[in-house]
């Protein structure tokens, strides 16, 4: 299964369905057991087998001697289920650990969904306000919100941080970059159709950012 974002240092991920997940490996590692031993549980939990399949999905790893292993990747009802039968004093406190991560990151989520359906919307404008809309007219105005927001451009993001060519860099920015982006998208939603000028638009936009950190 692969991830869109990296994983944070709980092992926890967002997958291709918007779903936060963690990774078997680092359950063993936080809760100090052996990881042969936390598959052994995961395949003897007593659930139904929907619960399973929709809870932990089975995956694979390359281990340090370049053979390919067994992991799972939990969803956070299958990492609650799975983590019941952990007791003591310090399992409790990694209990409460994953269960507040699992929690940040579904606002993660919250935030990168309504990003998404925010962008059509953009487009759409672009559309509207140009006769014969070319590639770069949509390039163009996601290189200067990425500038206004991040100080450079998405293709520049990806080089810096080492991410494949097409991958979204929105999981990989920090919550104020992306709080400031989905405000200013949302801005030049409505500017697109007001001030068609591609450089007085511009002006605007970094004068409003400027204004937002000032605040």
């Amino acid at each position: 299964m692969q991830t869109l974002i990296p994983m944070d240092d709980y092992g926890v991920f967002v997958d291709k369905r918007d779903t936060a997940r963690v990774d078997s490996r680092f359950v063993a590692q936080f809760f100090e057991k052996r990881h042969d031993h936390v598959i052994r549980d995961i395949r003897e939990l007593d659930c139904s087998e929907e619960f399973r399949l929709s809870n932990f999905g089975e995956s694979t790893y390359i281990n340090e001697q370049g053979h390919k292993q067994p992991c799972y990747v939990m969803t956070r009802d299958g990492f609650v289920f799975l983590a019941m039968g952990y007791r003591g004093k310090k399992a409790a406190q990694f209990k409460e650990l994953y269960i507040r991560r699992f929690n940040e990151m579904e606002a993660f989520i919250k935030t990168l969904v309504s990003a998404r359906q925010e962008f059509p919307l953009l487009t759409e404008n672009i559309r509207l306000l140009k006769d014969d809309p070319k590639p770069y007219h949509f390039s163009n105005e996601c290189d200067m919100l990425n500038r206004i927001a991040i100080g450079m451009t998405a293709k520049q993001f990806r080089i810096l941080h080492g991410i494949e060519k097409k991958t979204s860099i929105r999981p990989y920015l920090t919550q104020e970059q992306i709080d400031l982006l989905e405000i200013l998208q949302k801005v030049d939603i409505g500017l697109l159709v007001s001030v068609p000028d591609f450089h007085e638009r511009k002006r605007y936009l970094e004068w409003y950012a400027a204004k937002l950190k000032e605040d």
